[in-house]
C-alpha cells in the first residue's frame, strides 16, 4: 500500500502524530488510508447535499476494512455563471477537480479513493484523476433533482431559460415566467434533463467506473443514499482485486460510452469531456470515432431537452440499466468490457433486475426516435479539425444561409433580445473557444432566446465555444481552430454565405480562397482580455477542443 511509505517505520512518528490528532489510532493506520473526494459546496442545489452522501460512502468503507479521509473538490454551478464572466471558469473547474484530486490523494499517501460528483464538471474532471493517477478507485454520481412542474407540465431548468426569450418576444407573461423560475428546481440535485451532468452520469456506468444502477437515482431518493455505501465498499474490493481504472477505461470501454451518448442523444460536452478523459488514460480516441459509431447507433432515448422526460423518469422505468440492456441485445456494446464490481458488463447487466413496465422513455434498437447517432461531427472549410452538433435537437438537418458575426456571446445574446437576428441568418459567435474567452463558455443563455423568440426552426447558430445540454436547434460549437489561434472562423463577415449539412457532414465557408488569404493577411489576434490569474495560466497551457480542451504544458 503506497501509505506505507508516509505513515510506516520509526521514522514517519512525525507523520502519524498529525492523523493520531484528528482520532486516528495505529489500528487505522495499518489498514488503507483511502480518500473520498466530494464535490461540494453552496453554491446551489446540485451538490448541496453531497457532504450527507459521503458519510454513507465512508462508512461503506470503514465496514469493508478501510479509514476513509473526506476531503472536497471544487464546483461551478453551470446555470448560474451561464451568460456571466463567471462561465469562463466551468470547463477550468473541470481541469481543477482532476488536479485537486491528485494533489491531495499524492500528498497524503491515499492507497485510493472514491468520488461522489455532481454538476457538470465535476464528474469528467474525477474521472480525469481515476485515469490519470490509476489507483484503486471509483465514482458515484449524487443524483439529479426532480422534475418541477409548470401548469400541468413536467419541466426543468431548460424550460426557464427559454421563457426568458419568450417573455421579451411576447409570448409569455411576466407573471408566467416567475412562477416557473419558483418552480423549475424543486429539490436538490443537479439539472433534471439530459443535460451535461446526466448524459456524464449515463457515461459512468457505460463506462464500468460506477456501480450497475447508480447513475439514475433522483438525489432525494433513499436509493441514493444506499448506492453511496455500496460505492465505499466496493473500493475495497478493487484493492482486493487489484483493479485499477486503465484495466476498465479501455478502447472498448470508451466505445461503450460513446454508443450510450448517440443513443441517449445527450449533452455534446461529452465529447469533450471524453476525449479527456482518454488523454488521460493514455487511450487514442478521436472525433472520427465519434463520427463512426454515430452512423450505426440510432437514437432511442426520449428525454429532455429535445424529448420529453428526465432522469427521474427514466430511473422510475429501469434507469441507465436498461438502456444499455436494449443496446447489448442490439450486439451494440461490447458486453466483455471489465467494470469495477469485477464482472463484465455483460454480466452486470444480466443480474440487474429491471422492472416490467409499459413505457415511453427508452425505445428498442429497431423503432429508433432518430435513425443515427443523437450527435454529429461536421468537418469542412470553416471547421478543418471539426465541429459538434446535437442532430437530435432540431428538425432542421441543413442551412445555407447569411452570417451574422459577433466577437463575444454577449453581443449575439443583446442582439436576438433586440430583434437584430432574422430568419434564416446563421449567427456566429467566435473567441469564446479554449483559449479565446478563455475558457470556452456555454451559450445557452443566447441559444435559449432564440428558441424563446421563436427562432428555432429558422435562425442556425455557429461557435468556437460550446453548449449546455440544456441546448435545442441547429446549433453548431466547438468550431476548431478557434478563432483566437487564426482559425477559419475568424475570418467571417457579415453577409458570407455558411452551409451547414448534418446529414453529409459539413460546415462551409462559402467564400473564394484569395478573398479569404488576403482576410488572414491582414488578420491580427484580438489583445488578450486576461495577462494574470487563472484565467492567463488556463489560456497559456489549453489545447484545441478538438483533443478534448487538455491542459499541454
Amino acid at each position: 500500500m503506497r501509505s506505507k511509505e508516509f505513515y510506516s517505520g520509526v521514522e514517519r512518528a512525525p507523520n502519524r502524530a498529525f492523523l493520531k490528532a484528528v482520532g486516528l489510532t495505529d489500528e487505522d493506520l495499518e489498514k488503507p488510508l483511502l480518500g473520498v473526494a466530494v464535490a461540494w459546496n453552496e453554491a446551489g442545489p446540485c451538490n448541496i447535499h453531497t457532504l450527507s452522501l459521503a458519510q454513507e460512502t465512508k462508512r461503506g468503507i470503514a465496514e469493508a476494512g478501510g479509514t476513509p479521509r473526506l476531503f472536497v473538490t471544487p464546483v461551478v454551478i453551470d446555470g448560474i455563471a451561464m451568460g456571466t464572466e463567471g462561465m469562463r471558469y466551468s470547463l477550468i473547474s473541470r481541469e481543477l477537480t482532476a488536479n485537486t484530486i491528485e494533489l491531495t490523494v499524492n500528498a497524503h499517501g491515499y492507497d485510493g479513493f472514491a468520488a461522489l460528483s455532481g454538476c457538470d464538471k465535476t464528474t469528467p474532471g474525477m474521472l480525469m484523476a481515476m485515469a490519470r493517477l490509476n489507483i484503486p478507485s471509483i465514482i458515484m454520481y449524487s443524483g439529479t433533482t426532480l422534475p418541477g412542474n409548470f401548469k400541468g407540465k413536467r419541466v426543468a431548468i431548460g424550460d426557464v431559460y427559454e421563457a426568458v426569450g419568450a417573455y421579451t418576444a411576447g409570448s409569455l407573461s411576466l407573471d408566467d415566467l416567475v412562477y416557473l423560475e419558483n418552480h423549475a428546481i424543486p429539490t436538490a440535485g443537479a439539472c433534471g434533463g439530459l443535460y451535461t451532468a446526466n448524459t456524464m452520469a449515463l457515461i459512468t456506468e457505460a463506462l464500468g467506473v460506477a456501480l450497475p444502477g447508480s447513475a439514475s437515482p433522483p438525489a432525494v431518493d433513499a436509493e441514493r443514499r444506499k448506492f453511496a455505501y455500496l460505492t465505499g465498499k466496493t473500493l475495497l474490493k478493487l484493492i482486493e482485486n487489484g483493479i485499477k481504472p486503465r484495466d476498465v477505461l479501455t478502447f472498448e470501454a470508451f466505445e461503450n460510452a460513446i454508443t450510450a451518448l448517440m443513443a441517449s442523444g445527450g449533452s455534446t460536452n461529452a465529447v469533450l469531456h471524453l476525449l479527456a478523459v482518454a488523454h488521460e488514460a493514455g487511450v487514442k480516441l478521436t472525433l472520427d470515432d465519434f463520427e463512426r459509431i454515430g452512423k450505426k447507433v440510432p437514437e432511442i432515448v426520449d428525454m429532455k431537452p429535445a424529448g420529453r422526460f428526465t432522469m427521474a423518469d427514466l430511473y422510475e422505468v429501469g434507469g441507465v440499466p436498461l438502456i444499455l440492456k436494449k443496446l447489448l441485445n442490439a450486439h451494440l456494446l461490447h458486453g466483455n468490457a471489465l467494470t469495477v464490481t469485477g464482472k463484465s458488463l455483460q454480466e452486470n447487466l444480466r443480474e440487474y433486475q429491471i422492472p416490467q413496465l409499459t413505457q415511453e422513455i427508452v425505445r428498442d434498437v429497431n423503432d429508433p426516435i432518430y435513425p443515427l447517432g443523437g450527435i454529429k461531427i461536421l468537418k469542412g472549410s470553416l471547421a478543418p479539425e471539426g465541429a459538434v452538433v446535437k442532430v437530435s435537437a432540431t428538425k432542421r438537418k441543413t442551412h445555407t444561409g447569411k452570417a451574422k458575426v459577433f466577437d463575444s456571446e454577449k453581443q449575439a445574446f443583446q442582439a436576438v433580445l433586440s430583434k437584430e437576428v432574422k430568419p434564416e441568418e446563421i449567427v456566429v459567435i467566435r473567441y469564446e473557444g479554449p483559449k479565446g474567452a478563455p475558457g470556452m463558455p456555454e451559450m445557452l443563455s443566447v441559444t435559449a432566446a432564440i428558441v424563446g423568440e421563436g427562432l428555432a426552426e429558422s435562425v442556425s447558430l455557429v461557435t468556437d465555444g460550446r453548449f449546455s445540454g440544456a441546448t435545442r436547434g441547429l446549433m453548431v460549437g466547438h468550431v476548431s481552430p478557434e478563432a483566437f489561434v487564426g482559425g477559419p472562423i475568424a475570418l467571417v463577415e457579415d453577409g458570407d454565405k455558411i452551409r451547414i449539412d448534418t446529414q453529409l457532414g459539413f460546415l462551409d465557408l462559402l467564400v473564394d480562397t484569395n478573398e479569404l488569404e488576403r482576410r488572414r493577411k491582414i488578420w491580427e489576434p484580438p489583445k488578450r482580455n486576461f495577462t494574470t490569474g487563472l484565467l492567463a495560466q488556463y489560456a497559456s497551457m489549453v489545447s484545441s477542443a478538438s483533443e478534448g480542451a487538455v491542459l499541454k504544458p
